[in-house]
Protein backbone atom coordinates (compact mmCIF):
# COMPACT_ATOMS: atom_id res chain seq x y z
CA UNK A 1 0.00 0.00 0.00
CA UNK A 2 2.96 2.41 1.05
CA UNK A 3 6.21 2.71 -0.37
CA UNK A 4 7.22 3.99 2.43
CA UNK A 5 8.48 1.68 5.37
CA UNK A 6 5.90 1.24 7.78
CA UNK A 7 7.69 3.08 10.69
CA UNK A 8 8.72 5.90 8.52
CA UNK A 9 4.63 6.64 8.53
CA UNK A 10 2.87 9.08 10.24
CA UNK A 11 1.24 7.81 13.47
CA UNK A 12 -2.45 7.18 12.40
CA UNK A 13 -0.68 5.50 8.92
CA UNK A 14 1.86 3.46 10.32
CA UNK A 15 -0.96 1.70 12.84
CA UNK A 16 -3.17 1.07 9.56
CA UNK A 17 -0.54 -1.06 8.54
CA UNK A 18 0.43 -2.88 11.25
CA UNK A 19 -3.37 -3.35 11.32
CA UNK A 20 -3.01 -4.49 7.83
CA UNK A 21 -0.10 -6.47 8.43
CA UNK A 22 -1.60 -8.83 11.29
CA UNK A 23 -4.89 -9.63 8.97
CA UNK A 24 -2.73 -10.86 6.05
CA UNK A 25 -0.24 -12.70 8.82
CA UNK A 26 -3.32 -14.74 10.47
CA UNK A 27 -4.96 -15.65 7.16
CA UNK A 28 -1.20 -16.56 5.44
CA UNK A 29 0.76 -17.88 8.30
CA UNK A 30 -0.45 -20.20 10.60
CA UNK A 31 -0.47 -24.06 9.72
CA UNK A 32 -1.28 -27.02 11.56
CA UNK A 33 0.87 -29.32 12.14
CA UNK A 34 -1.69 -31.64 14.80
CA UNK A 35 -3.77 -33.10 11.88
CA UNK A 36 -0.84 -34.95 10.73
CA UNK A 37 -0.22 -38.43 10.92
CA UNK A 38 -0.54 -39.45 14.68
CA UNK A 39 -0.04 -42.53 16.84
CA UNK A 40 -1.60 -43.35 20.19
CA UNK A 41 0.69 -41.27 22.64
CA UNK A 42 -0.36 -37.88 21.98
CA UNK A 43 -0.99 -36.87 25.81
CA UNK A 44 -5.12 -37.60 26.86
CA UNK A 45 -6.58 -34.72 28.65
CA UNK A 46 -8.41 -35.87 31.73
CA UNK A 47 -11.58 -33.54 32.97
CA UNK A 48 -11.53 -33.36 36.78
CA UNK A 49 -15.02 -35.18 38.60
CA UNK A 50 -15.86 -31.74 40.04
CA UNK A 51 -15.83 -29.52 37.10
CA UNK A 52 -12.24 -27.43 38.30
CA UNK A 53 -10.84 -27.55 34.72
CA UNK A 54 -14.27 -25.23 33.54
CA UNK A 55 -13.08 -22.38 35.86
CA UNK A 56 -9.58 -22.75 36.39
CA UNK A 57 -6.12 -23.32 34.46
CA UNK A 58 -5.16 -26.96 34.21
CA UNK A 59 -1.47 -27.81 35.20
CA UNK A 60 -1.05 -29.29 31.75
CA UNK A 61 -2.79 -26.50 29.67
CA UNK A 62 -6.01 -29.00 28.23
CA UNK A 63 -9.22 -27.66 28.37
CA UNK A 64 -8.66 -24.10 27.79
CA UNK A 65 -10.55 -24.93 24.80
CA UNK A 66 -13.67 -26.91 25.47
CA UNK A 67 -14.11 -27.88 22.37
CA UNK A 68 -10.44 -29.38 21.70
CA UNK A 69 -9.57 -30.07 25.39
CA UNK A 70 -5.42 -30.94 23.93
CA UNK A 71 -5.27 -27.75 22.33
CA UNK A 72 -2.22 -25.76 23.50
CA UNK A 73 -1.88 -28.70 26.06
CA UNK A 74 2.15 -29.87 27.18
CA UNK A 75 3.15 -32.83 24.97
CA UNK A 76 1.39 -31.27 21.82
CA UNK A 77 3.27 -30.61 18.78
CA UNK A 78 4.51 -26.74 17.90
CA UNK A 79 2.74 -25.52 15.09
CA UNK A 80 4.37 -23.45 11.83
CA UNK A 81 4.15 -20.01 10.56
CA UNK A 82 6.12 -21.04 7.27
CA UNK A 83 4.20 -23.69 4.63
CA UNK A 84 4.57 -27.22 5.87
CA UNK A 85 6.52 -28.49 2.58
CA UNK A 86 9.05 -26.17 3.52
CA UNK A 87 9.53 -27.30 7.06
CA UNK A 88 11.65 -30.83 6.22
CA UNK A 89 15.54 -30.46 7.37
CA UNK A 90 17.67 -29.68 4.63
CA UNK A 91 19.93 -33.06 5.12
CA UNK A 92 22.77 -31.76 2.66
CA UNK A 93 23.26 -27.83 3.67
CA UNK A 94 22.68 -28.73 7.69
CA UNK A 95 26.77 -27.96 8.71
CA UNK A 96 26.76 -25.42 5.75
CA UNK A 97 28.25 -23.26 6.42
CA UNK A 98 29.87 -24.69 9.62
CA UNK A 99 27.69 -22.78 12.64
CA UNK A 100 30.94 -22.79 14.42
CA UNK A 101 32.87 -20.70 11.92
CA UNK A 102 29.03 -18.40 11.69
CA UNK A 103 29.73 -17.86 15.66
CA UNK A 104 33.32 -17.37 15.31
CA UNK A 105 33.08 -14.53 12.93
CA UNK A 106 29.77 -13.01 12.66
CA UNK A 107 28.53 -13.54 16.33
CA UNK A 108 31.74 -13.26 18.54
CA UNK A 109 31.39 -10.18 21.20
CA UNK A 110 34.49 -8.37 20.39
CA UNK A 111 33.43 -5.43 22.97
CA UNK A 112 30.19 -4.85 24.44
CA UNK A 113 27.19 -3.28 22.58
CA UNK A 114 24.86 -1.83 25.09
CA UNK A 115 20.98 -1.85 24.00
CA UNK A 116 20.68 1.89 26.13
CA UNK A 117 16.79 2.18 25.93
CA UNK A 118 16.96 -1.11 28.59
CA UNK A 119 17.71 -1.93 31.85
CA UNK A 120 19.00 -5.68 32.68
CA UNK A 121 15.70 -6.92 33.84
CA UNK A 122 14.03 -6.99 30.35
CA UNK A 123 17.13 -9.67 29.15
CA UNK A 124 15.91 -11.53 32.52
CA UNK A 125 12.15 -11.10 31.98
CA UNK A 126 12.23 -12.61 28.33
CA UNK A 127 13.72 -15.54 29.39
CA UNK A 128 11.16 -15.92 32.33
CA UNK A 129 8.47 -15.58 29.64
CA UNK A 130 9.81 -18.12 27.13
CA UNK A 131 10.17 -20.41 29.96
CA UNK A 132 6.24 -20.50 29.88
CA UNK A 133 6.01 -20.47 26.43
CA UNK A 134 8.41 -23.77 25.10
CA UNK A 135 10.66 -26.02 26.01
CA UNK A 136 12.06 -29.16 23.20
CA UNK A 137 12.74 -30.92 26.02
CA UNK A 138 15.69 -32.77 26.80
CA UNK A 139 17.75 -34.20 23.75
CA UNK A 140 18.34 -37.48 22.20
CA UNK A 141 21.05 -39.69 23.93
CA UNK A 142 23.42 -41.12 22.09
CA UNK A 143 22.70 -39.11 18.59
CA UNK A 144 24.33 -36.46 18.36
CA UNK A 145 25.89 -33.99 15.11
CA UNK A 146 29.24 -33.30 15.34
CA UNK A 147 30.22 -30.28 14.22
CA UNK A 148 34.41 -29.66 13.21
CA UNK A 149 36.64 -27.38 14.42
CA UNK A 150 37.12 -24.06 12.74
CA UNK A 151 40.20 -23.91 10.93
CA UNK A 152 42.50 -20.71 11.51
CA UNK A 153 40.76 -19.67 14.56
CA UNK A 154 43.31 -20.82 17.50
CA UNK A 155 41.39 -18.10 19.88
CA UNK A 156 38.31 -20.32 20.27
CA UNK A 157 37.92 -22.39 23.42
CA UNK A 158 38.99 -25.52 21.65
CA UNK A 159 39.77 -26.95 18.21
CA UNK A 160 38.45 -30.28 18.66
CA UNK A 161 34.68 -31.42 17.13
CA UNK A 162 31.79 -29.72 19.28
CA UNK A 163 29.23 -32.66 19.84
CA UNK A 164 25.58 -31.39 19.67
CA UNK A 165 23.09 -34.08 20.77
CA UNK A 166 19.80 -33.79 18.17
CA UNK A 167 16.59 -32.48 19.49
CA UNK A 168 14.19 -35.53 20.64
CA UNK A 169 11.99 -37.03 17.95
CA UNK A 170 8.28 -36.14 18.28
CA UNK A 171 7.51 -39.88 20.19
CA UNK A 172 3.34 -38.85 18.06
CA UNK A 173 4.41 -38.99 14.98
CA UNK A 174 4.32 -41.95 12.30
CA UNK A 175 6.41 -41.61 9.76
CA UNK A 176 4.78 -41.37 5.94
CA UNK A 177 8.34 -40.57 4.19
CA UNK A 178 6.88 -36.91 2.80
CA UNK A 179 6.20 -35.56 6.27
CA UNK A 180 7.34 -31.80 6.93
CA UNK A 181 9.44 -31.90 10.47
CA UNK A 182 7.31 -31.84 13.93
CA UNK A 183 8.39 -31.35 17.15
CA UNK A 184 6.49 -31.77 21.15
CA UNK A 185 6.52 -28.73 23.39
CA UNK A 186 7.38 -29.85 26.88
CA UNK A 187 5.62 -27.26 28.43
CA UNK A 188 2.18 -25.79 27.83
CA UNK A 189 1.69 -23.66 24.82
CA UNK A 190 -0.42 -21.20 26.70
CA UNK A 191 0.08 -17.89 28.11
CA UNK A 192 -0.58 -19.17 32.03
CA UNK A 193 2.57 -18.77 33.92
CA UNK A 194 3.67 -22.49 33.80
CA UNK A 195 7.36 -21.04 34.28
CA UNK A 196 5.75 -20.35 37.91
CA UNK A 197 3.64 -23.28 38.38
CA UNK A 198 4.76 -26.37 35.74
CA UNK A 199 3.22 -27.65 33.08
CA UNK A 200 2.09 -31.25 34.91
CA UNK A 201 0.66 -32.24 38.05
CA UNK A 202 3.14 -33.63 39.72
CA UNK A 203 5.40 -30.44 39.62
CA UNK A 204 2.62 -28.37 40.62
CA UNK A 205 2.09 -30.18 43.91
CA UNK A 206 5.78 -30.31 44.68
CA UNK A 207 5.28 -26.04 44.45
CA UNK A 208 1.96 -25.64 46.56
CA UNK A 209 2.31 -25.16 50.39
CA UNK A 210 -1.50 -26.60 50.33
CA UNK A 211 -2.52 -24.03 52.87
CA UNK A 212 -3.95 -20.91 51.99
CA UNK A 213 -3.35 -21.33 48.51
CA UNK A 214 -0.10 -20.37 48.77
CA UNK A 215 3.56 -21.51 46.66
CA UNK A 216 6.67 -22.56 48.67
CA UNK A 217 8.77 -19.55 49.80
CA UNK A 218 11.71 -19.69 52.82
CA UNK A 219 11.26 -17.25 55.89
CA UNK A 220 14.64 -15.73 54.36
CA UNK A 221 12.68 -14.56 51.29
CA UNK A 222 14.16 -17.27 48.63
CA UNK A 223 12.35 -20.35 46.71
CA UNK A 224 13.45 -23.34 48.24
CA UNK A 225 16.42 -25.36 45.99
CA UNK A 226 15.99 -28.47 44.31
CA UNK A 227 17.99 -31.57 44.38
CA UNK A 228 20.63 -29.41 41.90
CA UNK A 229 21.11 -26.23 44.11
CA UNK A 230 18.30 -24.25 41.97
CA UNK A 231 15.80 -22.45 42.43
CA UNK A 232 12.71 -24.88 42.41
CA UNK A 233 10.13 -23.85 39.82
CA UNK A 234 7.76 -24.59 37.45
CA UNK A 235 10.64 -24.96 34.26
CA UNK A 236 11.87 -28.24 33.52
CA UNK A 237 15.52 -28.31 33.19
CA UNK A 238 16.19 -24.73 34.69
CA UNK A 239 19.17 -25.70 35.81
CA UNK A 240 20.86 -25.30 32.39
CA UNK A 241 20.04 -21.71 32.02
CA UNK A 242 19.55 -20.54 35.56
CA UNK A 243 21.08 -16.79 36.73
CA UNK A 244 20.07 -14.13 39.35
CA UNK A 245 18.18 -12.53 37.10
CA UNK A 246 15.58 -15.95 36.56
CA UNK A 247 16.11 -16.09 40.35
CA UNK A 248 14.80 -12.44 40.98
CA UNK A 249 11.81 -12.75 38.67
CA UNK A 250 11.07 -16.21 39.74
CA UNK A 251 11.28 -15.22 43.62
CA UNK A 252 8.91 -11.83 42.89
CA UNK A 253 6.02 -13.52 40.90
CA UNK A 254 5.76 -16.16 43.94
CA UNK A 255 5.36 -13.03 46.20
CA UNK A 256 2.56 -11.71 44.17
CA UNK A 257 0.60 -15.02 43.94
CA UNK A 258 0.93 -15.24 48.04
CA UNK A 259 -0.12 -11.87 48.10
CA UNK A 260 -2.83 -12.29 45.83
CA UNK A 261 -3.75 -15.15 48.09
CA UNK A 262 -4.15 -12.65 51.17
CA UNK A 263 -6.30 -10.31 49.48
CA UNK A 264 -8.88 -12.90 47.98
CA UNK A 265 -8.59 -14.66 51.75
CA UNK A 266 -10.03 -11.44 52.99
CA UNK A 267 -12.90 -11.12 50.56
CA UNK A 268 -13.80 -14.59 50.66
CA UNK A 269 -13.03 -16.32 54.06
CA UNK A 270 -14.61 -19.39 53.18
CA UNK A 271 -12.85 -20.41 50.38
CA UNK A 272 -10.60 -23.78 50.43
CA UNK A 273 -6.63 -24.35 49.62
CA UNK A 274 -7.73 -25.28 46.36
CA UNK A 275 -10.08 -22.22 45.57
CA UNK A 276 -7.45 -19.51 46.35
CA UNK A 277 -4.77 -21.17 44.69
CA UNK A 278 -7.07 -21.44 41.23
CA UNK A 279 -7.71 -17.75 41.42
CA UNK A 280 -4.57 -16.48 42.54
CA UNK A 281 -3.06 -18.37 39.48
CA UNK A 282 -5.61 -17.05 36.66
CA UNK A 283 -5.09 -13.56 38.15
CA UNK A 284 -1.06 -13.52 38.81
CA UNK A 285 -0.98 -15.33 34.91
CA UNK A 286 -3.12 -12.42 33.44
CA UNK A 287 -0.85 -9.57 35.17
CA UNK A 288 2.27 -11.37 33.79
CA UNK A 289 0.49 -11.04 30.27
CA UNK A 290 -0.45 -7.61 31.08
CA UNK A 291 3.06 -6.69 32.16
CA UNK A 292 4.55 -8.29 28.75
CA UNK A 293 2.24 -6.52 26.61
CA UNK A 294 1.94 -2.98 27.67
CA UNK A 295 5.53 -2.53 29.31
CA UNK A 296 8.22 -4.61 28.33
CA UNK A 297 7.17 -4.75 24.15
CA UNK A 298 6.83 -0.75 24.06
CA UNK A 299 9.82 -0.25 26.09
CA UNK A 300 12.31 -2.70 23.53
CA UNK A 301 10.01 -1.40 20.46
CA UNK A 302 9.45 2.77 21.38
CA UNK A 303 8.10 3.51 18.79
CA UNK A 304 4.47 5.58 19.17
CA UNK A 305 2.89 3.10 16.22
CA UNK A 306 3.89 -0.21 18.54
CA UNK A 307 3.39 1.31 21.83
CA UNK A 308 -0.47 2.19 20.58
CA UNK A 309 -0.72 -1.22 18.95
CA UNK A 310 0.40 -3.07 22.33
CA UNK A 311 -1.98 -0.72 24.40
CA UNK A 312 -4.60 -1.78 21.75
CA UNK A 313 -4.40 -5.47 22.32
CA UNK A 314 -4.82 -4.89 25.78
CA UNK A 315 -7.57 -1.84 26.09
CA UNK A 316 -8.64 -1.39 23.05
CA UNK A 317 -7.73 2.15 20.90
CA UNK A 318 -10.55 3.78 22.97
CA UNK A 319 -7.97 3.03 26.06
CA UNK A 320 -7.91 1.63 29.61
CA UNK A 321 -10.00 4.91 30.99
CA UNK A 322 -13.08 4.14 28.66
CA UNK A 323 -12.78 0.29 28.73
CA UNK A 324 -12.96 0.28 32.49
CA UNK A 325 -16.06 2.44 32.25
CA UNK A 326 -17.72 0.91 29.55
CA UNK A 327 -16.03 -2.27 29.51
CA UNK A 328 -16.06 -4.13 25.80
CA UNK A 329 -17.95 -2.12 22.90
CA UNK A 330 -19.17 -5.30 21.09
CA UNK A 331 -16.37 -7.38 19.76
CA UNK A 332 -14.37 -5.50 17.43
CA UNK A 333 -10.96 -5.96 19.64
CA UNK A 334 -9.62 -2.78 17.60
CA UNK A 335 -11.86 -0.54 20.12
CA UNK A 336 -11.77 -2.32 23.29
CA UNK A 337 -8.82 -4.96 23.36
CA UNK A 338 -8.35 -8.54 22.67
CA UNK A 339 -9.01 -9.08 26.34
CA UNK A 340 -12.62 -9.58 27.27
CA UNK A 341 -13.54 -10.29 23.39
CA UNK A 342 -14.47 -13.36 21.80
CA UNK A 343 -12.13 -15.76 21.18
CA UNK A 344 -10.83 -16.59 18.01
CA UNK A 345 -8.18 -19.48 16.13
CA UNK A 346 -8.96 -17.77 12.95
CA UNK A 347 -8.76 -20.64 11.21
CA UNK A 348 -6.54 -22.86 12.86
CA UNK A 349 -6.30 -24.60 16.09
CA UNK A 350 -3.55 -22.25 18.99
CA UNK A 351 -0.40 -23.72 19.03
CA UNK A 352 3.28 -21.74 19.56
CA UNK A 353 5.33 -22.16 16.41
CA UNK A 354 8.96 -23.27 15.79
CA UNK A 355 9.41 -19.66 14.14
CA UNK A 356 7.94 -18.25 17.58
CA UNK A 357 10.81 -20.21 19.29
CA UNK A 358 13.43 -18.81 16.76
CA UNK A 359 12.67 -15.54 16.55
CA UNK A 360 13.28 -15.58 20.47
CA UNK A 361 16.73 -16.59 20.00
CA UNK A 362 18.21 -13.08 22.08
CA UNK A 363 21.24 -13.97 23.49
CA UNK A 364 23.10 -11.08 23.33
CA UNK A 365 20.67 -9.01 25.66
CA UNK A 366 23.36 -11.37 28.33
CA UNK A 367 26.01 -9.30 29.45
CA UNK A 368 29.59 -10.87 29.92
CA UNK A 369 29.76 -9.04 33.52
CA UNK A 370 27.67 -7.42 35.78
CA UNK A 371 28.72 -4.69 37.85
CA UNK A 372 26.47 -4.38 41.75
CA UNK A 373 25.79 -1.30 43.69
CA UNK A 374 24.04 -0.63 46.97
CA UNK A 375 20.56 0.20 46.40
CA UNK A 376 20.49 3.01 49.40
CA UNK A 377 24.16 4.65 48.50
CA UNK A 378 24.48 4.08 44.79
CA UNK A 379 28.06 2.54 46.28
CA UNK A 380 29.98 0.29 43.86
CA UNK A 381 29.96 -3.12 45.87
CA UNK A 382 31.68 -5.85 43.20
CA UNK A 383 32.10 -6.95 39.59
CA UNK A 384 30.82 -10.49 38.93
CA UNK A 385 31.85 -12.45 35.94
CA UNK A 386 28.80 -13.88 34.29
CA UNK A 387 29.65 -17.70 35.58
CA UNK A 388 29.46 -16.05 39.05
CA UNK A 389 26.12 -15.42 38.91
CA UNK A 390 25.42 -18.23 37.07
CA UNK A 391 23.60 -22.10 37.82
CA UNK A 392 24.08 -23.25 41.68
CA UNK A 393 26.11 -19.72 42.13
CA UNK A 394 23.14 -18.46 41.37
CA UNK A 395 21.74 -18.35 44.98
CA UNK A 396 25.09 -17.80 47.02
CA UNK A 397 25.15 -14.40 44.55
CA UNK A 398 22.29 -13.23 45.75
CA UNK A 399 22.44 -14.08 49.40
CA UNK A 400 26.11 -11.88 49.52
CA UNK A 401 23.98 -8.72 49.34
CA UNK A 402 20.60 -7.33 50.24
CA UNK A 403 18.39 -8.83 47.42
CA UNK A 404 17.35 -4.93 46.63
CA UNK A 405 20.72 -4.39 45.59
CA UNK A 406 20.63 -6.74 42.93
CA UNK A 407 17.46 -5.35 41.59
CA UNK A 408 18.37 -1.86 41.70
CA UNK A 409 21.63 -3.03 39.88
CA UNK A 410 20.26 -4.75 37.26
CA UNK A 411 17.75 -1.60 37.10
CA UNK A 412 20.67 0.52 36.56
CA UNK A 413 22.23 -1.73 33.88
CA UNK A 414 21.80 -2.40 30.17
CA UNK A 415 22.13 -5.33 28.23
CA UNK A 416 23.12 -6.22 25.30
CA UNK A 417 21.60 -4.94 21.73
CA UNK A 418 20.66 -7.53 19.42
CA UNK A 419 23.09 -7.69 16.63
CA UNK A 420 26.12 -9.14 15.20
CA UNK A 421 29.24 -9.28 16.92
CA UNK A 422 27.55 -9.26 20.34
CA UNK A 423 27.13 -12.78 21.45
CA UNK A 424 28.43 -12.83 24.95
CA UNK A 425 31.28 -15.15 24.93
CA UNK A 426 30.69 -16.54 28.27
CA UNK A 427 27.60 -18.83 26.34
CA UNK A 428 30.02 -19.30 23.63
CA UNK A 429 32.28 -21.64 25.87
CA UNK A 430 29.64 -22.62 28.17
CA UNK A 431 30.37 -24.95 30.83
CA UNK A 432 26.72 -25.98 32.68
CA UNK A 433 27.05 -27.10 36.47
CA UNK A 434 27.87 -30.84 36.49
CA UNK A 435 30.01 -30.63 33.15
CA UNK A 436 33.56 -30.71 31.94
CA UNK A 437 33.01 -30.03 28.08
CA UNK A 438 32.31 -26.93 27.01
CA UNK A 439 30.22 -26.27 24.10
CA UNK A 440 29.24 -22.64 21.72
CA UNK A 441 26.08 -21.90 22.44
CA UNK A 442 25.68 -19.64 19.29
CA UNK A 443 26.57 -21.79 17.34
CA UNK A 444 23.98 -24.71 18.41
CA UNK A 445 21.62 -21.80 18.17
CA UNK A 446 22.46 -21.94 14.63
CA UNK A 447 22.23 -25.22 14.19
CA UNK A 448 18.85 -25.43 15.78
CA UNK A 449 17.06 -23.72 13.43
CA UNK A 450 18.53 -25.73 10.35
CA UNK A 451 17.44 -29.17 12.30
CA UNK A 452 13.88 -28.20 12.76
CA UNK A 453 13.45 -27.43 9.65
CA UNK A 454 13.04 -23.34 9.95
CA UNK A 455 13.72 -21.57 6.71
CA UNK A 456 17.27 -19.37 6.29
CA UNK A 457 16.46 -15.49 6.05
CA UNK A 458 15.63 -14.73 2.87
CA UNK A 459 12.79 -17.14 2.64
CA UNK A 460 11.73 -16.34 5.69
CA UNK A 461 11.45 -12.74 5.12
CA UNK A 462 9.23 -13.60 1.99
CA UNK A 463 6.87 -15.90 4.01
CA UNK A 464 6.08 -13.03 6.15
CA UNK A 465 5.55 -10.57 3.37
CA UNK A 466 8.68 -8.76 3.67
CA UNK A 467 10.42 -9.74 0.17
CA UNK A 468 13.48 -11.31 -0.19
CA UNK A 469 17.00 -8.91 0.40
CA UNK A 470 18.76 -8.81 -3.47
CA UNK A 471 22.48 -8.67 -1.67
CA UNK A 472 24.65 -8.33 1.49
CA UNK A 473 24.80 -5.04 1.18
CA UNK A 474 20.86 -4.32 0.97
CA UNK A 475 20.66 -6.71 4.17
CA UNK A 476 23.19 -3.85 6.30
CA UNK A 477 24.63 -0.84 5.03
CA UNK A 478 27.46 -2.24 7.32
CA UNK A 479 30.28 -2.35 4.58
CA UNK A 480 32.64 -4.78 7.13
CA UNK A 481 29.66 -7.22 7.77
CA UNK A 482 28.23 -7.21 4.55
CA UNK A 483 31.92 -8.14 3.91
CA UNK A 484 31.75 -11.08 6.78
CA UNK A 485 28.58 -12.14 5.68
CA UNK A 486 29.39 -12.64 1.93
CA UNK A 487 32.83 -14.62 2.88
CA UNK A 488 31.11 -16.76 5.50
CA UNK A 489 28.32 -17.76 3.32
CA UNK A 490 30.15 -18.06 0.38
CA UNK A 491 28.78 -15.13 -1.45
CA UNK A 492 25.13 -16.95 -0.99
CA UNK A 493 22.16 -14.61 -0.02
CA UNK A 494 19.87 -17.33 0.34
CA UNK A 495 22.05 -18.91 2.68
CA UNK A 496 22.17 -16.49 5.37
CA UNK A 497 20.67 -18.12 8.24
CA UNK A 498 17.81 -16.81 9.93
CA UNK A 499 19.26 -15.39 13.20
CA UNK A 500 22.32 -13.84 11.60
CA UNK A 501 19.69 -12.27 9.11
CA UNK A 502 17.54 -10.81 12.25
CA UNK A 503 20.66 -9.55 14.04
CA UNK A 504 22.29 -8.29 11.05
CA UNK A 505 19.39 -6.08 9.24
CA UNK A 506 18.81 -2.58 10.19
CA UNK A 507 16.62 -2.26 12.60
CA UNK A 508 13.68 0.32 12.72
CA UNK A 509 14.90 3.59 14.95
CA UNK A 510 14.35 2.95 18.40
CA UNK A 511 13.47 -1.11 18.09
CA UNK A 512 15.63 -3.28 20.02
CA UNK A 513 15.27 -5.99 17.61
CA UNK A 514 14.33 -6.69 13.83
CA UNK A 515 11.42 -5.80 11.92
CA UNK A 516 11.27 -9.45 10.25
CA UNK A 517 11.11 -10.58 13.49
CA UNK A 518 8.32 -7.88 14.67
CA UNK A 519 6.28 -9.70 11.94
CA UNK A 520 6.36 -12.87 14.11
CA UNK A 521 5.19 -11.18 17.17
CA UNK A 522 2.51 -9.16 15.45
CA UNK A 523 0.91 -12.24 14.51
CA UNK A 524 1.57 -14.68 17.68
CA UNK A 525 1.58 -11.47 20.28
CA UNK A 526 -2.18 -11.56 19.22
CA UNK A 527 -2.93 -15.29 18.98
CA UNK A 528 -1.40 -15.51 22.88
CA UNK A 529 -4.62 -13.56 23.70
CA UNK A 530 -6.96 -14.23 21.09
CA UNK A 531 -6.92 -17.82 21.31
CA UNK A 532 -7.02 -17.95 25.55
CA UNK A 533 -10.45 -18.03 26.83
CA UNK A 534 -9.08 -17.05 30.33
CA UNK A 535 -8.10 -14.12 28.23
CA UNK A 536 -11.21 -13.31 25.97
CA UNK A 537 -14.97 -14.85 26.86
CA UNK A 538 -13.84 -16.00 30.02
CA UNK A 539 -11.91 -12.81 31.18
CA UNK A 540 -14.49 -11.60 33.52
CA UNK A 541 -16.03 -10.91 37.26
CA UNK A 542 -17.38 -15.20 37.32
CA UNK A 543 -14.25 -16.62 36.47
CA UNK A 544 -11.88 -13.93 38.04
CA UNK A 545 -14.00 -12.61 40.55
CA UNK A 546 -13.90 -8.96 40.91
CA UNK A 547 -11.13 -8.15 42.92
CA UNK A 548 -9.19 -10.26 40.32
CA UNK A 549 -10.24 -7.88 37.32
CA UNK A 550 -9.15 -4.68 39.52
CA UNK A 551 -6.16 -6.02 40.62
CA UNK A 552 -5.01 -6.67 37.17
CA UNK A 553 -6.26 -3.33 36.02
CA UNK A 554 -4.35 -1.39 38.39
CA UNK A 555 -1.04 -3.20 38.91
CA UNK A 556 2.04 -3.09 36.70
CA UNK A 557 5.82 -4.14 36.90
CA UNK A 558 6.91 -1.17 39.20
CA UNK A 559 3.77 -1.53 41.58
CA UNK A 560 4.66 -5.21 42.30
CA UNK A 561 8.23 -4.16 42.82
CA UNK A 562 7.35 -1.37 44.70
CA UNK A 563 4.91 -3.93 46.82
CA UNK A 564 7.17 -5.99 47.97
CA UNK A 565 10.92 -4.01 48.05
CA UNK A 566 9.28 -0.73 49.29
CA UNK A 567 13.28 0.47 49.35
CA UNK A 568 13.38 0.09 46.16
CA UNK A 569 10.75 3.12 45.87
CA UNK A 570 13.68 6.22 45.13
CA UNK A 571 15.12 4.53 42.13
CA UNK A 572 11.58 3.94 40.25
CA UNK A 573 10.47 7.70 41.09
CA UNK A 574 9.21 9.16 37.91
CA UNK A 575 9.16 6.21 35.97
CA UNK A 576 6.45 5.41 33.42
CA UNK A 577 8.24 1.78 32.57
CA UNK A 578 10.16 -0.68 34.82
CA UNK A 579 11.84 -2.15 32.17
CA UNK A 580 13.90 1.61 31.26
CA UNK A 581 16.79 2.47 33.17
CA UNK A 582 16.06 3.31 36.76
CA UNK A 583 17.06 6.52 38.56
CA UNK A 584 20.77 6.06 39.73
CA UNK A 585 21.31 7.11 43.23
CA UNK A 586 23.63 8.54 45.21
CA UNK A 587 27.40 7.67 43.79
CA UNK A 588 26.52 5.12 41.18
Amino acid sequence: MFKIPWHKLPTPLALLQLVQFRSQLRENNLRDTSQLLENDQLPKPQPSPDGRHLVARTADGSFNDLDQPAMGMAGTRFGRNSPLAEANVDEQNLLEPNPRLVSSVLLKRDAFIPATILNLHAASWIQFQTHDWFSHGDNQKGNAFSLPPVQNYPEEADNQPLTVEKTIADPTRIDDNTRPATFINDVTHWWDASQLYGSDETTLEKLRTHDEGKMLIGEDGFLPLDEKGIDLVGFPGSAGGWWTGLSMLHTLFVKEHNVICDRLQQRYPDWDDSQLFDKARLINAALLAKIHTVEWTPAILPNPATQIAMNANWWGLLGKDVKKLTGNIGEDELLSGIVGSRTDHHGEPYYLTEEFVSVYRMHPLIPDEIDFYAHRSGEHLTTKQFPDVFGKRARSALQSMPIEDSLYSFGIQHPGAVTLHNYPNFLRALVKDGETDAFDLAAVDILRDRERGVPRYNRFREIVGRGRVSSFEELTNNPQRAKELRKVYNNDIDSVDLMVGLFAEELPEGFGFSDTAFRVFILMASRRLKSDRFFTEDYRAEIYTPFGLEWIDNNSFLTVLRRHYPALSPALYGLTNGFQPWRKLGAA
